[in-house]
C-alpha cells in the first residue's frame, strides 16, 4: 500500500465515539438442531437504546443472552469494542463483559440482603475500595434512580417497581458502558412503566452509557427506542433494524407494522 491509500485510510479511522458499541455479525442462535433465529447482523451505536424487539418465541432473551456470555452462539460473531467477544480466552471475555451491567426481569436481587448489600456487592468482589467507600458508592447509586434512604430496606419491603430500580442501580454499581435490560417493564403497573423509562433516558443523558433493551411493551418502544432489531418470528431471522417510528412510517413487511400497531388496527 502506497503512502496516500496509508494517510487516506488513516484518516478515515473511526474515532472512540464512533466505534460502535457492538456489531453483530451472521448470528445463528440454536439449540442443538433447533435454529431460533438465522443471518442476524446489527450494530449497537455508543449512546444508543437499542431495542430487541418481536413477538414471543423470536428468541429476544436467547440473544440477549448471547450478547453478555451466557450462551455461545451456533454461528457467527459478536463484536465488542476490544474485538470478538466468543473468540477471546475465557479472562478476556470476562473482563469486556466487566464493562457491562444487567437488570433482569425480576431485578434478581438477594433477599437476604438490604439494597445497600446487593449493591455493594460487586463493588466488594471487583473494587479494592474500603468498606465506607463502597457503602458510599451503594448510596450514591440508589439516589441515581430516586432510592435515596431506602440502603437498609430489604427487597420484601419495598415494592415491585423500587425494586427494578434497585436492581438498576446494582445493574451500574461498576460504572458499565453497556447496560442491557431484559423486560423491565415485565410486572409493573403503567405508570411504574412510564417512571422506569422516563429514568432510563435521565440515565442514558447523564451517564452516557448505552442501554440494550428487550422488550415487547410498544409504549417503551417508542418512548425510549433510537434503534432497534425486530425478530422475525415466522422466518426465524431479522426483517428490519433502526429507528422504531421511522420503522414503523417506512415498513412493507405485514408482520412487522402487525406487532408496532397492535391494538390500533
Amino acid at each position: 500500500m502506497d503512502a496516500t491509500a496509508t494517510a487516506t485510510t488513516a484518516a478515515k479511522a473511526p474515532t472512540a465515539a464512533e466505534t460502535p458499541a457492538i456489531r453483530v455479525e451472521n448470528l445463528t442462535l440454536a439449540y442443538g438442531d433447533f435454529v431460533i433465529m438465522r443471518d442476524l447482523n446489527f450494530t449497537v451505536n455508543r449512546g444508543d437504546i437499542f431495542i430487541i424487539m418481536g413477538g414471543s418465541g423470536c428468541g429476544k432473551s436467547t440473544l440477549l443472552r448471547v450478547l453478555v456470555g451466557l450462551k455461545e452462539p451456533a454461528v457467527g460473531k459478536v463484536f465488542y469494542r476490544e474485538g470478538s467477544l466468543w473468540d477471546a480466552p475465557s479472562e478476556e471475555r470476562d473482563a469486556i463483559l466487566r464493562r457491562t451491567g444487567i437488570l433482569y426481569q425480576s431485578g434478581a436481587l438477594f433477599s437476604s440482603m438490604t439494597l445497600a448489600e446487593n449493591i455493594s456487592l460487586p463493588l466488594s468482589q471487583y473494587t479494592r475500595l474500603k468498606p465506607k467507600e463502597i457503602r458510599e458508592l451503594a448510596s450514591l447509586k440508589l439516589a441515581l434512580v430516586g432510592l435515596a434512604g431506602f440502603e437498609d430496606f430489604y427487597p420484601s419491603e419495598i415494592s415491585g417497581g423500587m425494586c427494578k430500580r434497585a436492581g438498576l442501580a446494582r445493574a451500574m454499581a461498576l460504572d458499565p458502558d453497556i447496560l442491557f435490560f431484559d423486560e423491565p417493564s415485565a410486572g409493573l403497573d403503567p405508570v411504574s412503566a412510564h417512571l422506569l423509562d422516563e429514568l432510563i433516558l435521565e440515565l442514558r443523558d447523564s451517564l452516557r452509557a448505552t442501554f440494550v433493551v428487550v422488550t415487547h411493551e410498544l409504549a417503551s418502544i417508542f418512548a425510549i427506542g433510537n434503534n432497534s432489531v425486530f425478530l422475525n418470528v415466522e422466518t426465524r431471522t431479522m426483517s428490519a433494524s433502526g429507528d422504531p417510528k421511522g420503522l414503523l412510517a417506512h415498513t412493507t413487511d405485514p408482520n412487522l407494522r402487525h406487532f408496532l400497531t397492535r391494538g390500533q388496527e
